[in-house]
């Protein structure tokens, strides 16, 4: 929350090195992704996080994460913190004025001059949004037509009460994000990721015998949807709803799904059994936030798979953070590790 001030141990110059910056434009929009060391830059961009913090000798600094279509990048100020910090509200469009650097370090960063409001005319959604690689009317229909192919009607009957093209329920699905931060963080980001998670479902139960494809494949579609609720729809400033922090994304779906196959006259007990399994457990372990570990093979397949989307997902956004030539992305708290893009990506 901008405004807040935390304690770091950051040196005054750790993050940027001494050189001014000449605050100079750019012709036409240059977005994050294009943009080189010692570039200027003067464009506007979405704020997705802002805060003021204190150097060692107790000054303040303002930290924000700027973003586009193509990518975010941290952006610092020494000076003017308060005042840069009451522009910058997250969820806020800015424009601003700096350097662009990419710090042996801290990588890809911009130095700023400049914080103000941006006008109207200096951005449109589209530049700043990102979004999935592919069309969502073309991810609803693959998910329509998986949906098909549950032969189980009251899996299917339960499917169509969440994912039925005139339901509140399929609107905020459709444009919720899969993440916060590290993988699908945007607008679609929800459908991309439970489509791909339920293809791969379905496609690896033809594999291993002793699995109910209809089981894992709707389980799979249904895994997520409790971050309808747990997170808001702000596309420059995704993060948590207040039901999202107090309940969490699994309880919220697992209490979601639960109701609604309650309310289906005779559906069958054992069959809830195995989805509300799915959705407890798909985290995997207890240190993740699952309540229950995957107990089946229909739930061991769907966390296998969802732990692979969102894996993969993490290396779709480092990529597209990298530097011109650069092979190996930062340190990454969602693999665990640097991300290698050498040339088996090439």
């Amino acid at each position: 929350m901008a405004g807040k001030t935390q304690k770091a141990t950051v040196n005054d110059e750790t993050l940027f090195d001494n050189g001014e910056t000449d605050g100079g434009g750019t012709d036409g929009r240059v977005s994050l992704g294009e943009m080189s060391d010692g570039q200027a830059v003067a464009g506007a961009f979405g704020v997705r996080e802002c805060k003021v913090l204190q150097k060692k000798n107790g000054e303040d600094y303002v930290k924000m994460t700027l973003a586009d279509a193509s990518s975010s990048v941290t952006a610092l100020s020494w000076d003017r913190a308060a005042e840069f910090a009451a522009a910058a509200k997250p969820g806020s469009v800015v424009f601003v004025e700096g350097k662009f650097s990419v710090h042996p370090q801290f990588g890809r960063q911009i130095k700023l001059s400049q914080v103000r409001e941006a006008a109207e005319s200096e951005w449109t959604p589209e530049d700043l949004t990102a979004g999935p690689p592919m069309p969502v009317d073309r991810m609803e229909a693959d998910l329509r037509d998986l949906i098909g192919t549950v032969q189980n009607d009251q899996l299917r009957e339960l499917l169509e009460r969440f994912f039925g093209a005139e339901t509140e329920r399929w609107q905020r699905f459709r444009d919720a994000p899969a993440a916060k931060h590290y993988h699908q963080a945007y607008p679609g980001g929800l459908l991309e990721h439970s489509l791909t998670v339920a293809q791969g479902v379905s496609a690896a139960s033809a594999l291993f015998p002793g699995i109910n494809r209809d089981v894992a494949v709707t389980g799979a579609l249904l895994h997520d949807f409790g971050k309808t609720e747990a997170y808001n729809d702000d596309p420059f400033a995704i993060d948590f709803t207040d039901a999202g922090r107090l309940l969490g994304e699994i309880p919220i779906g697992y209490f979601r799904v639960r109701t609604e196959m309650e309310s289906i006259d005779g559906f069958d007990p054992a069959l809830a059994q195995a989805i509300s399994h799915i959705i407890l457990s798909h985290h995997g372990s207890l240190e993740h936030g699952s309540p229950v570990v995957p107990s089946t093979r229909e739930a061991a397949l769907v966390h296998a798979m969802d732990n692979l989307g969102g894996t993969l997902g993490s290396f779709d956004r480092l990529q597209r953070e990298l530097a011109d030539g650069e092979k190996w992305s930062q340190f990454d708290r969602g693999l665990s590790a640097s991300a290698y893009f050498g040339e088996a990506g090439e």
